[in-house]
């Protein structure tokens, strides 16, 4: 990066700083509060950064910013999907593109996430790649922000990674493999017919998966709206949720949110979710 980089990175991450106020992004404003806009510290837990880091690059100095830093930062400042870009390149890092798990997250969205304080949620994409999660998603569901390339769609380790399967019980697999090939191929057909990503993705699945392959030759079509699913969790056992699903306009991406089945004990066991804290995903060998 030059200096001229760094100094005009330092100056925009300020301006969109000041810009936002505490309410937005969930914080209470404070009764010492000298500016509208979120402190330096507040930024940085936002995007969890340490707060030396952050203020280097509000000064135009420290090192170069991941592509992972500069995501979380733009969802901290609830960039829109040109400031996320603009931000990219004045860090001299690749635009990512869409639909991957660096993918901009729409500001609606992740407001409607913040509002969800009580409820595990989560955002993905239309091929199911995580974008960001709340701490209780994490606690129900692990964290999903490690893996990348391919390995970032739940869908792809579902058919490529046994062990991905074991947030389930055994006797639900078979539903929910014609439910995410179903859904697959609905959002396949909503995206431009020669998208580069989307068509990969199948093409790998068809090659690596008979499961994949036979159930793709049904022909079956149809979004997940809503599901009711047991999940396994590693300390609290079996608890069934009903997920929600709320889209965006043009599909890309979907606000995720668990709520209690009703008739079963699933409700106290998301609120120890809290207490248990987070679960950690253990990576599939090979």
């Amino acid at each position: 990066m030059s200096a001229a980089k760094y100094a005009e990175l330092g100056t925009f991450l300020r301006s969109r700083r000041e810009r936002i106020r505490p309410a937005d992004v969930g914080l209470p404003a404070g009764p010492r509060r000298r500016v509208p806009g979120l402190r330096r510290e507040e930024v940085a837990q936002l995007a969890g950064a340490s707060v030396d880091y952050y203020n280097e690059l509000e000064r135009g100095a420290g090192s170069q910013p991941s592509e992972q830093m500069i995501a979380a930062l733009a969802r901290a400042l609830r960039l829109s999907a040109d400031e996320r870009d603009y931000l990219y390149r004045l860090a001299d890092r690749p635009v990512p593109v869409q639909g991957g798990a660096a993918s901009h997250v729409h500001p609606g969205m992740l407001d409607l996430l913040g509002r969800l304080t009580s409820t595990p949620a989560q955002v993905i994409t239309d091929l199911h790649v995580t974008l960001v999660q709340n701490p209780l998603a994490v606690a129900l569901l692990g964290d999903q922000s490690g893996f990348r390339g391919p390995r970032a769609s739940f869908v792809h380790r579902w058919f490529t990674e046994p062990a991905t399967r074991d947030q389930y019980p055994e006797a639900d697999h078979e539903r929910h493999s014609r439910s995410f090939v179903a859904d697959l191929r609905a959002a396949v057909a909503r995206r431009d017919a020669k998208d580069p990503e989307a068509g990969a993705m199948v093409r790998t699945l068809l090659d690596v998966s008979p499961e994949f392959a036979a159930l793709w030759a049904d022909h079956d079509v149809a979004f997940r709206r809503d599901d009711r699913k047991r999940l396994v969790h590693p300390t609290l056992g079996l608890i069934e949720v009903n997920c929600l699903h709320l889209f965006s306009e043009d599909g890309r991406q979907r606000l995720l949110w668990f709520t209690p089945a009703v008739g079963t004990d699933s409700a106290g066991l998301l609120d120890l979710l809290s207490v248990v804290g987070t679960q950690e995903v253990v990576e599939p060998s090979g």
